[in-house]
């Protein structure tokens, strides 16, 4: 990667997690939790999102992590459907960023290749972030999610291993090419 393609890349993870954690803060708010707006998270501004470990593991092996936005789910009328707009906040933000690029990339005649890149990996990342999320294992938000429709010993299970089923999941060639193969549909369906 180039000087210019890794700034845009950057560019665009920093927009994409910014978009999808502010999300997330937003609907907790939306649904009575102050929590992300009294922690200075009910922002776009990355500074606030960015976790060091996450963002630079993020530039090294091209799997990172933001900061969690801090939720009390008691501070909700009805705490499983606050966790479950919460948390279906951030991938929903994440393909709504992808089909609006989306519609401009194909709307826009004569881009500069440049810049076709750059919108074409914004869908991309944004596709990425948006079905890595939807896993059903912890800290991912499907797991705000589905997990609450899953039985007690499956939550706990998931809950106890969640760090070596990411692994596992990210390193299996399988599951790898699902992953990839899901977000290259959409992209597909997108573009």
């Amino acid at each position: 990667m180039d000087a210019l393609g890794l700034i845009l890349y950057v560019a665009i993870i920093l927009v994409s997690i910014s978009i999808h954690e502010f999300a997330h803060a937003k609907a907790a708010d939306m649904l009575g939790d102050p929590t992300p707006r009294l922690s200075g998270r009910l922002t776009l501004n990355p500074l606030a999102h960015l976790d060091p470990f996450g963002f630079l593991a993020l530039l090294i092996i091209r799997i990172g992590w933001a900061k969690p936005v801090p939720i009390n789910p008691y501070n909700f009328k009805n705490p499983n459907t606050g966790m479950m707009i919460t948390g279906l906040a951030g991938p929903l933000s994440n393909f709504f960023t992808a089909w609006v690029l989306a519609i401009v990339l194909r709307n826009i005649p004569g881009m500069n290749y440049v810049l076709y890149d750059a919108f074409s990996a914004a869908i991309w990342i944004n596709l990425a972030l948006m079905i890595f999320n939807l896993l059903p294992i912890p800290p991912l938000d499907g797991s705000r999610i589905f997990t609450q429709f899953l039985p007690y010993e499956t939550q706990v299970f998931l809950e106890r291993y969640s760090f070596v089923l990411l692994i596992a999941i990210l390193i299996f060639p399988p599951t790898q090419q699902l992953l990839l193969g899901l977000i290259s549909l959409v992209y597909r369906i997108l573009i």
